[in-house]
């Protein structure tokens, strides 16, 4: 017990150093593309991002055919606008079940999650933009003796 301290300034010598934040590092496959999985709602999307034009497929149908809407396009978009790097990165990506704006919220958070994978350092900017955050929000289940989720059959008195 020869150890002991003897005053508190032996005490503050002994402060453990402070933890360093987590380096996150590169993830490329052989082929130099970085893949993540994004999901929103019902819907799954392999995403996967490699430098190039900027050419987004969908299901091997270009974005424009696959998501008609400007919106969802849009959305698509939101994660490469927020870096800064729109029309860098070729996106190819698969998305199974859901609708359409579902799907297009799975290839949002895939995109964000490929870009980091890609980039660790764009990780601030897209976690500040609420990108790679997966949004858990789900279909409420049919409850037995209603008529949906929450919406009750019409009562009568008599």
């Amino acid at each position: 017990m020869s150890d002991t301290m003897q005053s508190l300034d032996q005490l503050s010598q002994l402060k453990p150093a402070a933890p360093e934040a987590p380096k996150y590092v590169k993830k490329v496959d052989k082929h130099g593309r970085a893949y993540a999985t994004g999901k929103r709602k019902d819907a799954v999307a392999r995403v996967w991002i490699k430098p190039g034009a900027g050419k987004v497929t969908v299901n091997t149908r270009e974005v424009e055919v696959y998501f008609a809407r400007p919106v969802l396009r849009m959305m698509i978009q939101q994660p490469l606008v927020a870096a800064a790097r729109a029309g860098q990165y070729d996106i190819v990506c698969t998305v199974a079940g859901g609708g359409l704006s579902g799907q297009a919220g799975a290839v949002r958070h895939g995109i964000s999650k490929a870009l980091t994978y890609f980039e660790p350092d764009l990780r601030t900017v897209l976690k500040k933009g609420g990108f790679l955050t997966r949004d858990s929000r789900v279909v409420e289940r049919k409850k037995y003796g209603r008529a949906k989720a929450r919406k009750s059959f019409q009562f009568s008195k008599r």
